[in-house]
């Protein structure tokens, strides 16, 4: 199967790392991965600083279906990019799938979206700040046929719109594709608006099983950014959801 050497490659890459956080014997021999090297001046070794705490969770940042599989497979959380509540469940089933695979269950792990934040008066213009990166993402990272945030915009139903955004940003007229990023899109994958606007959509993100808000200030100077992030822990406990 055309993912799976590169999958297998990080499974055994991460019972390494976990072998070594648990201060055993970092001995492996594997098909990918043989520590120490056979016939070498290497040995096996034991970590020797203490972790200060005996598990330390393990998350993934994924896109597509089949790391997202992995993400509930081998690891203990997941960082989503572009993450819409309307479009969660297509995406945390691909986590259960994984997690079933190990006998376990969505329940207990973190699904942590990392959410872009712009107060104000009008969600359009909020949404201005947002463009640029937007653009980059789904216009411009990786390369015509492979790139996988364009992918998933595509799957969120926005796929002509991906298109002529990508099309837009490789030919080089960024201002062009900024201008393309559907505003629907930008206000599905972020929190923008008025104070009010965005403490009930906070709900929307819990009904779709965030357990854990990570946000990012795209608005003015420090101090902005600085009083965005007061700003929403106050929205976080006002809503109930602290």
């Amino acid at each position: 199967m055309r993912f799976a050497k590169p999958l297998a490659r990080t499974r055994e890459y991460v019972e390494i790392v976990k072998l070594a956080l648990s201060r055993q014997k970092v001995k492996y021999d594997g098909e990918f991965f043989t520590l120490p090297l056979p016939d070498g001046p290497g040995k096996a070794l034991t970590l020797t600083v203490h972790p200060v705490r005996e598990e330390i969770p393990f998350y993934l940042a994924a896109i597509g279906p089949k790391n997202l599989e992995l993400a509930g497979e081998l690891f203990d959380g997941w960082l989503a990019i572009f993450f819409s509540p309307e479009f969660s469940g297509e995406l945390k089933a691909s986590i259960e799938t994984g997690r079933a695979k190990v006998g376990k269950t969505i329940e207990g792990f973190d699904i942590v979206p990392t959410v872009p934040v712009v107060i104000g008066d009008d969600v359009a213009t909020c949404a201005d700040p947002l463009r640029a990166y937007s653009a980059l993402y789904i216009g411009g990272m990786g390369s015509r046929d492979k790139n996988f945030y364009n992918q998933l915009v595509s799957r969120m139903g926005y796929e002509q719109a991906a298109a002529e955004v990508q099309d837009l940003y490789l030919d080089r007229k960024q201002g062009e594709a900024m201008a393309a990023v559907p505003l629907d899109f930008i206000d599905k994958t972020s929190l923008i608006g008025p104070p009010e606007r965005i403490k009930e959509r906070l709900h929307a993100y819990d009904d779709a099983g965030v357990s854990t808000l990570t946000i990012a200030s795209y608005a003015g100077d420090l101090e902005t950014r600085l009083s965005t992030v007061r700003q929403m822990a106050e929205l976080v406990d006002q809503a109930g959801l602290a």
